[in-house]
């Protein structure tokens, strides 16, 4: 696990849409931190610096450290919103975590050994990546930065589901805790394009030569 991303972040008294445009205009994003039984606290970040943390796959799914002053507050990152456009930060969202309490939280699949996976490498298929990331539930002292799914082993025309995740301990997917019927597919292996249309056209000529066969007859 990679170490705990600090964000440095001054408070705010200065509200509504003008003041934020007034904000971004001198290299601010305007933020609030909210949950935990506190109040709500409007905070300003450093742009430059913020949309340099943004570039880490972790602080979408890791508990972060938020420094405002001399307190530092424990959060997750729950929304951003980004300029249409243009790559800037408009605003972003952080809630407190207590460490005692299961949070949940989106984290990245990694599909690993795909370069010996046995379908695509044996059988000439194409593997598919069906999901990207998996919603779990766990507490903060066990969030992992990303869940790993093994394909080595798939076989062409084979799926592996949610179910075969190995998940770290205290972790669980909030999928399967609704039934067995939510276990739904993260990866398969397929015919190619190439493949199909092969057999396809082996099928077109196969039925042209019957066509012709019963018209000499």
């Amino acid at each position: 696990m990679s170490d705990k991303i600090e964000l440095n972040a001054e408070p705010r008294s200065d509200m509504g849409k003008g003041a934020s445009r007034r904000l971004r205009k001198t290299g601010m994003v305007p933020a609030i931190i909210y949950g935990g039984g506190d109040d709500p606290e409007s905070i300003t970040l450093a742009h430059n610096e913020f949309i340099h943390e943004l570039e880490k796959e972790a602080i979408y799914s890791q508990v972060l450290s938020v420094k405002l002053g001399k307190k530092k507050e424990d959060v997750i990152l729950r929304d951003l919103q980004r300029h249409p456009y243009k790559n800037l930060v408009m605003h972003a969202d952080f809630q407190r975590i207590d460490k005692n309490k299961a949070i949940s939280v989106t984290v990245p699949l990694h599909f690993i050994n795909e370069e010996t996976c046995h379908g695509v490498k044996m059988e000439g298929g194409l593997l598919n990546h069906l999901v990207s990331e998996v919603e779990i539930s766990c507490l903060p002292k066990h969030l992992p930065e990303f869940l790993e799914l093994d394909v080595a082993e798939l076989k062409l025309g084979e799926s592996l589901h949610l179910s075969d995740i190995s998940l770290p301990e205290g972790v669980e997917i909030v999928a399967l805790t609704h039934g067995e019927d939510h276990d739904t597919g993260v990866a398969a292996v397929n015919k190619t394009r190439e493949s199909v249309e092969e057999v396809v056209e082996e099928g077109e000529a196969a039925a042209e030569e019957g066509g012709e066969e019963a018209a000499e007859e």
